[in-house]
């Protein structure tokens, strides 16, 4: 594993073991793996647990990420992890082979700083209406996350639009430019808090965690480039 400020790299090991027989693997501290995209064979892989946990920590799903395979080097985005639903133990990764001259979509984390002084002065309620964002541009370009500064929220009613979002050149958000990214509201009482609460019809039990069932040896060889990722030449 090697990580820099231009480039972060991830050594891998072509995998012989599929199926069920990769349990002994995960036993043994690797991560069962693939790699796949537009033009590019399928391969399976195997990667160390700690090093693809460090690196993922780093890049997410958004930030290139170089498997090193013997002497060749691939561009990729870790397009989707499997994990144990009780344990949370990692179970599979998926990379992406991009090509660097070549745009795609992906979401990237959002993250708000700074405090505002409507929170912070009048008790206002700062109310995020996104977690995640699109953004197309070149794979080596995508940022790890966008930062966005809540100081100027200074009244109630104050709103960020995704057109007030600032990317670095040769980026772009996908969406409308009027939609709201967060806003301050006013405070409300405990008795407008609990009917606003009786009125929702959600309860916990509503609520279904649904655990996405990944076969080890998927022909992605035959798949589609994933939405977020569909390419789209500069």
């Amino acid at each position: 594993m090697s990580v820099n400020k231009q480039k972060i790299e991830l050594n891998a090991e072509k995998r012989e073991v599929l199926g069920s027989a990769v349990k002994r693997l995960r036993k043994d501290g690797y991560l069962p793996a693939v790699l796949y995209g537009k033009g590019q064979e399928t391969l399976p892989l195997q990667v160390l647990t700690q090093d693809f946990s460090k690196i993922y920590k780093l890049a997410g799903e958004s930030t290139l990420v170089y498997i090193n395979i013997g002497d060749q080097s691939y561009p990729t985005i870790i397009h989707d992890i499997t994990r144990d639903a009780l344990s949370d133990e990692l179970l599979h990764a998926d990379f992406y082979k991009v090509r660097l001259d070549e745009k795609i979509k992906a979401m990237i984390p959002v993250v708000f700083e700074n405090e505002s002084s409507a929170v912070k002065d009048l008790g206002g309620i700062f109310v995020r209406n996104v977690n995640e964002m699109e953004v197309e541009g070149l794979p080596q370009e995508l940022p790890h996350e966008i930062k966005i500064d809540i100081s100027e929220l200074k009244n109630f009613g104050d709103q960020i639009l995704l057109k007030n979002v600032k990317l670095s050149a040769g980026l772009k958000l996908i969406g409308s430019e009027d939609e709201i990214i967060a806003t301050i509201q006013e405070p409300i009482s405990e008795e407008e808090l609990q009917k606003s609460l009786e009125q929702s019809t959600a309860s916990v039990e509503d609520v279904e965690v649904i655990k996405k069932e990944k076969e080890e040896e998927t022909p992605a060889e035959e798949a589609e480039a994933p939405k977020e990722l569909e390419e789209k030449k500069e």
